[in-house]
């Protein structure tokens, strides 16, 4: 056979191997009622034609590069200290003028006996906290397949009036921590008996109400990118009551429901749809 043969005989198999994924590889394999839609790009007559001549990007400073892995929402105490912000591990780090200190965790598998504060001074220079899965990894990806089980702290908010940090993990829902830090606890996993799968942003009211998003009542974090191709519209808003601990639906079949922030006057909020298609 030709040297042309053997390679269309070579490209076919492949062909043949990616359409059957005996050895489920595929990122869809999962998901069998997959379906993919074309995502729209906006027009260009309507990106917006303003252009910062002054190149202030350009001229601002990287700070803490390489210092943490996948920072995501970065939030201030109601003293001014911080930033505080969640990173791919799962854990919650502040800056204190010095360095990043462990402040708070969504997992209880990263629990450590007695409280963090009291961990910490007896286990000063050892291990973090958590088993070997969720240690420090090469990259932010690297932690994708177990976010699950190490939580992933993605939208934070301090309440002024307490200091309670409130957070949006992706996994575990809307969750709350003192002003101490440590183990944070569940407020809010599911509303309407839909769960939360996909945790994302918040905001919190001058009444102490707080208003989240989850991107997703199908697919997860780690499965961001079929939710994107997926055109996927389960997401929502919802309000959480800390008097009432009830949670509503504010707004429903959204496709990748992420930011979320509320007008300085509490009168209405304005919030991200990621990837609308079709």
């Amino acid at each position: 056979m030709s040297p042309i043969g053997i390679l269309g005989g070579l490209f076919l198999l492949l062909a043949i191997y990616c359409g059957v994924d005996p050895f489920k590889h595929s990122p869809i394999s999962d998901f069998p009622d997959f379906e993919a839609y074309k995502v729209d790009m906006a027009p260009w007559s309507d990106v917006p034609v303003e252009r910062d001549s002054e190149n202030l990007l350009q001229k601002s400073e990287i700070k803490f590069l390489n210092q943490v892995q996948g920072p995501e929402s970065m939030v201030f105490d109601p003293q001014g200290r911080g930033p505080y912000t969640g990173v791919a591990d799962g854990r919650i780090v502040f800056w204190n003028g010095e360095k990043w200190t462990d402040f708070a965790y969504t997992s209880a598998n990263r629990k450590c006996p007695g409280d963090l504060r009291r961990w910490k001074l007896e286990n000063l220079g050892s291990h973090q906290p958590g088993s070997e899965i969720c240690a420090p990894k090469p990259s932010a990806l690297s932690y994708l397949k177990n976010e699950h089980i190490c939580g992933r702290p993605l939208g934070l908010r301090f309440e002024k009036k307490t200091g309670d940090l409130y957070i949006a993990d992706a996994y575990f829902g809307l969750m709350k921590v003192g002003s101490e830090g440590g183990l944070a606890t569940s407020l809010a996993t599911e509303a309407e008996g839909v769960p939360l799968r996909f945790t994302n942003d918040l905001d919190i009211d001058e009444e102490g109400n707080i208003y989240f998003t989850d991107s997703s009542t199908k697919y997860q974090r780690r499965n961001f990118m079929q939710l994107v191709f997926a055109a996927e519209d389960s997401g929502r808003v919802l309000k959480y009551n800390p008097n009432t601990k009830e949670t509503t639906v504010l707004v429903r079949g959204l496709q990748f429901s992420n930011g979320v922030s509320l007008s300085k006057d509490g009168s209405f909020f304005v919030f991200c749809e990621g990837s609308i298609g079709r």
